[in-house]
């Protein structure tokens, strides 16, 4: 079946809409990581055309110029190694015509060594996770729909506090209007929560902050042989409930909900198979509620210009460079602009390790105790290595810096993760994986940092 998918993204890719392969079953680390302290969240999964239409400022893979007739297929060793899936490995999925279900249930647990997220009093706690989920995706030579519905529950042993249950329904499709032409869409429903210690967390919270999520996003997008261009619109919905102070006084969030809606464009020139330069931009309108007398509310842009690199299996990504500002309504906030960058490099000196290096710069908001808004900065530093075909081992380290404005506040967050993930066979996983996050803040009250070990058990079929 990997070799199927190999052959699926390639056949894709030859049409100009080539669709990453993506494993059914990633190795999760339960509801809360180090990103959840970060506006920058640590991500490393893989985004190829056409969804990069999507997500403006994601790495674009340059296109293969060869003849369509001569290309071979992709071997799973040619793959990032998080994506790849030896035969005996892959996921076996349940065919229902031409729909394809893959259903899978993650079980296991964590040692978190300061549950609160406080800088003087600290509690540990040990928590167990359960997570179903099932994806379904269509076979259609054209077209596409990608489903996936899934749970997340965190029950803690001696702070039920901080028990939380998320549940999501994400998909994308695409619609084929020519060989050349096409309508990209994606959606989520969910409800989630933010976990003590995130960002805009209130200080002395001791249990999550729930709030409603509801979003999607339309692209056109088209191709003039080496030209690529594509322009859409998104929106996301927010509707945050409350959460709870130390002192069992009810903390409100209303301050959050609101909307976002931005519309962006993008287009990419492949000067060749290996070399590419782009430019986007993304405007916004945020109408978030905040405080009485401090409106969250801003317009606002982002414009990137830079270079695609694809070294064949060597060195891949993008780098780019740019201006960002956001114009608060808020005068007590401002106006936050400046030169703005983004790096996102893979480097795979083996077949068998992937070194990624990312580094980027946005604008966000925040309402805790005031209105603010927050630039933040952040370089981000990882590695996968295949120890064996079926042990994969993942390091990495994250620094970023959070600059307020309308609050005199700056803070420090430094994170660090280890995974080892060991595939049994193409039903189940066992992985585990161990977290640090620190957080140093002119304000000391945001000042903490913990530690979290876990172990999750996979089933999957």
């Amino acid at each position: 079946m990997g070799n199927a998918r190999a052959r699926s993204a390639l056949r894709l890719d030859r049409r100009g809409l080539a669709v990453a392969p993506t494993p059914v079953i990633a190795m999760l680390l339960g509801l809360s990581t180090p990103a959840n302290a970060q506006a920058i969240p640590w991500s490393r999964d893989e985004i190829s055309a056409p969804w990069n239409a999507q997500r403006i400022f994601e790495p674009t893979t340059p296109p293969d110029l060869t003849d369509p007739d001569s290309r071979e297929e992709i071997p799973p060793e040619d793959l990032p190694v998080r994506q790849r899936q030896h035969p005996g490995y892959e996921p076996v999925g349940i065919r229902a015509g031409s729909w394809m279900f893959n259903p899978s249930m993650i079980t296991g647990g964590f040692f978190d060594s300061n549950v609160f997220s406080s800088s003087n009093a600290k509690r540990s706690d040990l928590a167990a996770v359960f997570e179903p989920s099932l994806r379904a995706h269509t076979l259609w030579e054209r077209h596409g729909i990608d489903l996936k519905l899934d749970t997340q529950s965190t029950v803690y042993k001696e702070n039920s506090s901080l028990n939380q249950t998320n549940a999501s329904l994400k998909g994308n499709a695409w619609i084929d209007i020519a060989h050349d032409l096409a309508l990209l869409t994606n959606f989520q429903v969910a409800h989630l929560n933010e976990g003590v210690g995130s960002l805009n967390s209130p200080a002395n919270a001791i249990a999550p902050t729930p709030y409603n999520l509801l979003s999607g996003d339309v692209t056109l997008r088209k191709q003039f042989n080496r030209l690529t261009t594509s322009v859409g619109f998104r929106t996301d919905s927010y509707d945050f409930g409350s959460t709870r102070a130390q002192d069992g006084t009810v903390i409100n969030q209303d301050a959050r909900d609101g909307q976002i809606y931005s519309l962006h464009g993008r287009i990419d020139y492949a000067i060749s198979s290996v070399l590419g330069v782009f430019s986007g931009v993304e405007g916004n309108q945020r109408d978030i509620r905040g405080l009485p007398g401090h409106t969250l509310d801003s317009q606002g842009y982002r414009t990137l210009t830079g270079v695609t690199v694809g070294l064949g299996n060597l060195v891949t990504g993008e780098l780019g460079v740019g201006y960002v500002q956001q114009r608060f309504v808020d005068p007590t906030i401002g106006t936050v602009d400046g030169p703005s960058y983004r790096a996102q490099l893979t480097w795979r000196p083996t077949r068998l390790l992937d070194v990624h290096v990312k580094a980027e710069q946005l604008v966000t908001q925040t309402s805790v105790t005031s209105a603010t808004g927050v630039l933040a900065n952040a370089v981000q530093v990882g590695l996968d290595y295949e120890l064996r075909r079926n042990v994969i081992v993942s390091l990495g380290a994250g620094y970023e810096t959070d600059r307020f404005f309308g609050q005199l506040r700056k803070d420090n967050v430094t994170t660090s993760d280890a995974r080892v993930k060991y595939l049994l066979n193409r039903f189940s996983s066992i992985s585990a994986y161990y977290q640090f996050t620190a957080r140093s803040s002119d304000v000391p009250v945001f000042s903490y940092d913990k530690h979290r070990v876990g172990l999750n058990v996979t089933a999957q079929f």
